[in-house]
């Protein structure tokens, strides 16, 4: 039987689809997480302590617990484990993306960087030094373009992005940032990314890096606009209803920025603006589609996501990778800072028609925030049906019958 190594951060939520999948596909697994003891008997699965916050020092821990129970593949849940992984298969001869390129995919100015080392389109960007004062924030800004994106370089999750529209928006707008940033642990002395605001539609596409290529296994539109100041994102419907010259150029894109990346094996994830005809790569992540958002996906084969990413680290046969059927899903935003009281109304939400599923992830009594300070969601509303149109209606309607309640 083939073993599976599965780097899980002890905070995150998306094991269980993971390790679902290994069962399905007859492997065994072993988790590794950063605090064992919070993921020991994970659905029956055997726990390896790894320091998933030192990659080098992971990736030995990973070296010697091969040396005793053989590994066949090393795989990252989310953005935490992958260079662990990368690191990990690439000292053991598995299935891997080169480290360099996994870090580069991780870090949002490197990744600028590379892309426009290789052309690929993108934002005008720039960096801003820490310390930064009114002066040289308004000459990177105006350098770059008004209106414009303020982000940290390493958050995830829309944390921490927020829109300028003046010079004087960017003052105050790269001081709040700096703030988030430093609260979620950012070094402070770490620059932030400035970039043109990229206009029209966003999508994301979510891809299988196949021996260097880009296999396109679903793009998803995001009909709500992410306009500013902040990104929170909510619906994703797919297959894209883009016009086909539009698709060709997200598509065209995403593959130019991969290549540029050096990206080899496993999944992607991709968020691409398109403009005029023209597309604007906006971020590459090696790992897959965030949440538990995979599960708005199935394929032909009738193999989940998670399915398809732990069938390639292993060598095994995909079979066709078309999704089936038009899909989507919410992402339950979180209304205002406070304490979670109850997300009322999920019984009728769950009776529209369409939807097939409703979870809301985070437990009654905990505190929540919004983004751009928070980078989490309330939960997932699942829907299917014939037509993207009908997909996102039926979002919509669930949407409406949910009653979040927050407390100071």
């Amino acid at each position: 039987m083939a073993r599976l190594l599965l780097l899980v951060p002890s905070a995150s939520y998306r094991a269980r689809d993971f390790l679902d999948a290994a069962r399905a596909l007859g492997v065994d697994v072993v988790v590794g997480t950063e605090q064992s003891h919070a993921l020991a008997g994970l659905m029956g699965s055997r726990t390896l302590e790894v320091p998933l916050d030192d990659p080098g020092e992971a990736a030995r821990v990973i070296v010697a617990h091969d040396a005793v129970a053989p590994l066949d593949a090393v795989i990252a849940v989310d953005d935490m484990g992958t260079l662990v992984a990368a690191e990990a298969s690439a000292l053991l001869g598995l299935r891997h993306n080169p480290p360099d390129a996994v870090a580069a995919a991780r870090d949002k100015l490197a990744l600028r960087t590379r892309l426009a080392a290789f052309e690929v389109p993108q934002p005008v960007f720039a960096a801003l030094a820490a310390g930064a004062g009114p002066e040289e924030i308004a000459a990177v800004t105006t350098t770059v373009g008004l209106p414009c994106v303020v982000k940290p370089t390493t958050l995830s999750g829309s944390q921490g992005v927020l829109r300028a529209d003046t010079v004087e928006d960017a003052v105050a707008v790269v001081a709040r940032v700096r703030a988030i940033a430093t609260t979620a642990g950012v070094d402070p002395g770490a620059p932030l990314l400035v970039e043109q605001f990229a206009p029209g539609p966003e999508v994301a596409v979510e891809g299988l890096m196949l021996s260097g290529e880009l296999r396109p296994l679903a793009v998803f539109d995001k009909p709500d606009p992410l306009d500013g100041p902040a990104f929170e994102e909510t619906i994703y419907v797919t297959p894209s209803r883009l016009a086909p010259a539009d698709l060709a150029a997200v598509l065209s894109a995403t593959a130019a920025a991969t290549a540029a990346l050096g990206l080899v094996d496993g999944p992607v994830h991709a968020e691409v603006r398109v403009h005029e005809g023209r597309a604007s790569v906006i971020e590459v992540a090696a790992r897959t589609i965030g949440g538990l958002c995979s599960r708005a996906l199935s394929f032909s084969t009738g193999r989940s996501l998670e399915e398809l990413v732990i069938a390639h680290a292993l060598g095994l046969p995909l079979g066709a990778t078309g999704a089936l059927g038009a899909s989507g899903v919410l992402m339950v935003p979180i209304p205002r800072a406070g304490t979670l009281v109850a997300v009322e109304g999920q019984a009728e939400a769950r009776q529209v028609p369409g939807v097939t599923d409703v979870q809301i992830t985070i437990a009654a009594g905990r505190a929540v925030e919004p983004v751009p300070e928070g980078n989490r969601y309330l939960g997932f509303v699942f829907a299917r049906d014939s037509t993207p149109a009908r997909v996102e209606k039926s979002l919509r309607r669930a949407w409406d019958c949910l009653d979040v309640r927050v407390d100071d």
